[in-house]
């Protein structure tokens, strides 16, 4: 009897897929709000980790309308704890701009989804395959990986050339597939269970037959990539100013980064000075406030951007002296530790007030209204 022909690269690709695939809340449905939104999330954020505040977010945020004519704060605040803010930023934007210029239909082809605010080319490649059949290939981290292996590409793995000739590498094969999302799909897919970065399960791989890098054994030499640049350390300071009860935020109005959150007074600071007299110049600059005790020691907590790692000298002071400016009211806020849900903070002050607030010296102080 003659052997059967080897299924195409396509077929074995969707095979595996259809048997292996994950069970994800946005998946299964042709939504494009909460496959945007899932694609939003899924940006530098693992799956395990994006379930819950996607379930979250679109029970607070069902559509887009919802979305739109939302407070940026209450946005943020449901974002809390997810990072990289600006990704929630442009969400809203884009949500406002959705329903402003599209009537509140998100657009359907690539190009039209690449003007909105925080959708780029694989984003916009994602959604209009998955919700809209458009054959875009998405050309994400774990797209690139899984082809520059296939191909045992030399060129640098985020470098422009390599980007083509990857998308060169898809376009055909995902010409021949029934559903171009499930296709963008299965990729991403691939690249997330079997071709790892570490430890790929070549042995289950159904693109191990036209994969070089096997056939070479090579499979680790790939993706090629830069040398990996150290990023600085920058050190700021913090602290937990109390008064009758209450602790002192402040409101990052206008700024890029972590703009529109709110944290602890203080901020960087500068080269060689010391995280005492830091804070001193940071606390009386923004408030105007002077500790009535000075500020003692709590501790240190430290946390990784993208751009920098954060070294973070946090203070705590019982109470002050003086009042704050008129019409400080919009980015200084008194706030009791229960109210603390309703302002977004990013990670670094959360874990701060979390370890460090008493609760229990706040509740005296409140109860000694001369402090």
């Amino acid at each position: 009897m003659p052997s059967r022909p080897p299924a195409s690269p396509t077929a074995s690709l969707l095979a595996w897929y259809a048997r292996e695939k994950r069970t994800m809340p946005w998946r299964g449905h042709p939504d494009p709000y909460a496959v945007w939104i899932s694609e939003i999330m899924l940006q530098q954020t693992r799956v395990e980790t994006v379930i819950p505040y996607f379930e979250r977010f679109t029970a607070r945020f069902p559509d887009v309308r919802a979305l739109a004519a939302s407070g940026l704060q209450d946005v943020l605040r449901v974002w809390q704890g997810l990072g990289y803010y600006t990704r929630a930023r442009n969400l809203h934007k884009a949500a406002q701009r959705v329903c402003e210029e599209h009537g509140g239909e998100v657009p359907a082809t690539a190009e039209g989804l690449r003007q909105l605010p925080g959708i780029g080319t694989y984003t916009a490649a994602a959604i209009a395959s998955i919700c809209f059949g458009e054959r875009e290939p998405v050309v994400d981290g774990n797209v690139l990986r899984v082809v520059s292996r296939v191909l045992c590409l030399e060129e640098e793995i985020r470098s422009p050339a390599a980007v083509r000739r990857v998308d060169a590498w898809l376009r055909p094969l995902m010409a021949v597939a029934p559903v171009p999302g499930d296709f963008n799909q299965a990729m991403m897919e691939l690249g997330a269970l079997v071709c790892t970065p570490k430890e790929p399960a070549c042995g289950g791989c159904p693109l191990a037959r036209p994969c070089q890098s096997l056939a070479a054994g090579s499979v680790q030499e790939y993706p090629v990539k830069r040398a990996a640049r150290g990023i600085p350390t920058r050190v700021a300071v913090g602290v937990l100013l109390w008064r009758r009860g209450r602790m002192l935020l402040t409101h990052r109005v206008g700024e890029r980064f972590l703009g529109d959150l709110w944290e602890l007074p203080g901020g960087f600071c500068e080269q060689d000075e010391a995280p005492e007299m830091a804070l001193a110049r940071l606390v009386a600059a923004q408030t105007g406030l002077v500790p009535e005790e000075g500020p003692r020691r709590l501790g240190r907590m430290k946390q990784v951007y993208s751009h920098f790692k954060l070294d973070l000298h946090v203070f705590g002071a019982r109470s002050v002296a003086g009042a704050l400016p008129r019409g400080a009211s919009s980015r200084l806020r008194w706030v009791r530790l229960a109210e603390l849900d309703r302002f977004p903070l990013s990670n670094a002050p959360r874990r701060a007030i979390k370890q460090f607030a008493d609760p229990a010296a706040s509740a005296r102080n409140a109860a000694n209204p001369s402090r």
